[in-house]
């Protein structure tokens, strides 16, 4: 109820400070507002004897006093002096009216400003007493005085006076009027708040009662709580005494249980043994008999164990002598290959031509300046007609007779170039330095040759897919013979006499390659930093191979759109031992696709593409010069005036086998690079070199 009281006199101030602020507007509008002006008009025009009015004029000294009133606002002196409404009307500043208006107008008329405060504070107190019950307040809206409509209306002029009074006592009369009713309805209020306060006296009393009632019964159940704690030990002790008699009842009855058993057990045993001596007796009979027969098969078992034992030491006998002979016949199989393979000559060279591609076919439909033998497999010929230098009419034919280890013609497949070369890859496990190498012009398909198309298939492998295929699978073949085989592989590429690792994507900075002996008591070399990965399956090393595709060095030239700009080196490590026979052997199968070699005014290179084909050709230049040089077996092998044969030599000298791929191009445009590529081969076929040897340990 007390915080009711605190929210209500706020709310009540609040209202009285608004219903003074309308006063004094509906003052300022009011008729009281014109008859000022005309005072002053009047004072003013005192001063002036012609325009003075006849009718009788207020004194000077009251006109000031009621101007000074009438223009006084009490809200700016409240606020002038430091308070707002609400804390003006909470210090008791009085909301009465002013001291001029109350001696001017009389008593009535500061009534009835006061009635519109009553009104406004009735107001508020049907608000509060709202608040309190819930309820909405009901207010009731006052319509304007009929006297201000005719006033508002019709104006009265400045000089009478008495028709202007006679309105503000009609005025005058309609605020009392509603003063009366303000009036009732704050009874009205103040009685409803008087039965809002017994009501809260009398909840107030039920709040008490209610709480006394609480207490008691919180206090029985702290009583009851108490009893209960007592209940609960009193059944613990109960549980446990009852737990203690079930375990002795238990024991007691386990104890019945076992005796019961021991005595049917001893019944049961009784009968048992009776019957197993009535068994044990048939049974020795039995056993007897059955010990004479197992004695019988026992003396014909150890005789033939021992006739087995000596048919075991003759198969023994027999399979070492069989992996004597087997082993003199792999020894014997691998000198009579390697004399065929010498035979051969350990420089060998095949040519291959390769087809005309679709967009090359049209107008095209055969090739006729290279011709090949029916009968003869290994020549092959180059035809070219000229103008007669005696004469314009008839032109000379010009042809070159070239002949080598075998020449493919266009319709050869990857299969078939091969089946040439697999017996010399046999060679590389079987201990020999191997190395096969593509020669030719830019675009006349060593890369095919060597690696495949980028769509490789079956049928389009190359030369190093398929060799490596034969390796994994002969050494799968050869553990038969207690041969084991370790296998490590690397791909570099050469490219302006620096070497490039294939097998690093994103290779580091400042890392240098550089060629050494693998140490001082073996002549193998290898290369700095360079990555040696050991492989165990094919597909390993076709992963490799697909790598370094990707990471080879090729431009677009003149010759061919994808003109590989390096040379590719692919290196096979093979250490083979069969620990039966404490034999080891090692050797390194070396497949190189070089770069295309074509002379600078048919490439039109320039800039970078020109320094390419510069360095291209002069490795290209030192390996002919170094096969030249074992061939008529010089002191002096200049292997060291380039990367490629310093990498090579060991692949390239007496202790190695070597094959040489020379590819031509088809088209006749190329007829002068296929003719010098030719002519380069027949110089490397007509070489010999010592005799390769074999990498035992």
């Amino acid at each position: 109820m007390a915080k009711a009281q605190v929210c209500e006199f706020p709310t009540l101030e609040l209202s009285q400070t608004l219903a003074k602020k309308r006063k004094n507007d509906s003052l300022e509008r009011s008729p009281l507002t014109d008859r000022k002006i005309n005072v002053e008009t009047v004072a003013n025009g005192n001063k002036n004897q012609a325009q003075r009015s006849r009718l009788p004029q207020p004194s000077l000294k009251r006109m000031r006093l009621n101007t000074t009133v009438d223009n006084v606002d009490p809200a700016v002196v409240v606020k002038k002096s430091g308070y707002s409404a609400a804390s003006a009307s909470s210090k008791g500043i009085s909301s009465r009216p002013s001291i001029g208006v109350r001696s001017q107008y009389g008593v009535g008329l500061a009534r009835a400003v006061h009635g519109t405060e009553a009104r406004s504070r009735a107001v508020n107190c049907a608000a509060t007493v709202a608040g309190v019950t819930g309820k909405k307040p009901r207010v009731a809206v006052t319509a304007p005085s009929t006297v201000q409509t005719a006033v508002g209306s019709k104006k009265r002029p400045p000089w009478d006076l008495k028709g202007q009074l006679s309105d503000m006592k009609v005025q005058l009369g309609n605020m009392k009027t509603r003063v009366c009713e303000y009036s009732s309805k704050l009874e009205m209020s103040e009685l409803q708040s008087r039965q809002l306060h017994e009501s809260m006296d009398q909840r107030d009393k039920q709040l008490d009662a209610a709480k006394a009632q609480i207490n008691e019964l919180q206090n029985n159940l702290k009583a009851m709580e108490l009893l209960l704690k007592d209940r609960e030990v009193e059944l613990t002790k109960c549980r446990d005494e009852n737990t203690a008699m079930q375990g002795v009842l238990e024991v007691r009855e386990t104890e019945i249980e076992r005796l019961t058993g021991e005595v049917t057990e001893l019944k049961t045993s009784r009968s048992v043994l009776q019957s197993n001596y009535l068994t044990l007796s048939t049974l020795a009979e039995d056993t007897e008999n059955k010990l004479k027969v197992k004695e019988m098969e026992l003396a014909q078992k150890v005789t033939c164990i021992e006739e087995q034992q000596s048919m075991i030491a003759e198969q023994r006998d027999v399979i070492m002598e069989r992996d004597e002979r087997l082993h003199c016949a792999e020894q014997e199989r691998r000198r009579l290959h390697n004399t065929v393979q010498e035979l051969k000559g350990n420089i060998r060279v095949i040519c291959r031509v390769r087809p005309l591609l679709d967009s090359e076919m049209e107008g095209l439909s055969e090739i006729e300046h290279v011709q090949f033998s029916a009968s003869d497999e290994k020549v092959i010929a180059l035809t070219k007609r000229e103008e007669s230098h005696t004469g314009h009419d008839r032109k000379d034919e010009f042809k070159y007779d070239f002949s080598f280890d075998r020449v493919f013609q266009p319709i050869a497949t990857q299969k078939d170039v091969f089946e040439d070369i697999s017996q010399l890859v046999q060679s590389a496990l079987d201990g020999y330095n191997v190395c096969i190498f593509a020669y030719g012009q830019t675009g006349s398909g060593k890369t095919f040759t060597m690696e495949g198309p980028d769509d490789m298939t079956c049928d389009t492998k190359g030369m190093i897919p398929r060799a490596v295929d034969q390796i994994f699978s002969t050494a799968q073949e050869l553990k038969v013979m207690g041969w084991t085989y370790k296998f490590t592989a690397s791909f570099l590429e050469i490219y302006n006499e620096t070497i490039r690792d294939l097998l690093v994507t994103k290779p580091e900075k400042n890392v240098e390659y550089e060629i050494k002996l693998l140490n001082n008591k073996s002549k193998q070399l290898h290369v700095t930093n360079l990555k040696y990965v050991t492989v165990t399956m094919k597909d390993q090393v076709h992963n490799l191979i697909a790598t370094a595709k990707a990471n080879r060095s090729v431009a677009k030239t003149a010759a061919n759109d994808h003109s590989s700009r390096s040379h590719s080196v692919f290196q096979l490590q093979i250490e083979g031992s069969n620990s039966d026979r404490d034999l080891q052997c090692s050797s390194t199968l070396s497949l190189v696709d070089l770069a295309g070699s074509e002379r600078l005014d048919k490439s039109q290179s320039k800039g970078e593409r020109l320094r390419e084909a510069q360095a291209i050709n002069t490795s290209l230049s030192c390996l002919g010069h170094v096969i030249m040089s074992l061939s008529s077996k010089e002191s002096h092998i200049p292997y060291r005036n380039s990367k490629l044969t310093y990498l090579l030599q060991n692949n390239l000298g007496g202790n190695s086998k070597t094959l040489m791929f020379v590819n031509l191009s088809p088209l006749e445009e190329n007829f002068s690079e296929s003719l010098n590529s030719l002519r380069f081969a027949s110089k490397v076929n007509n070489c010999v070199i010592g005799t390769a040897q074999m990498n035992r340990k």
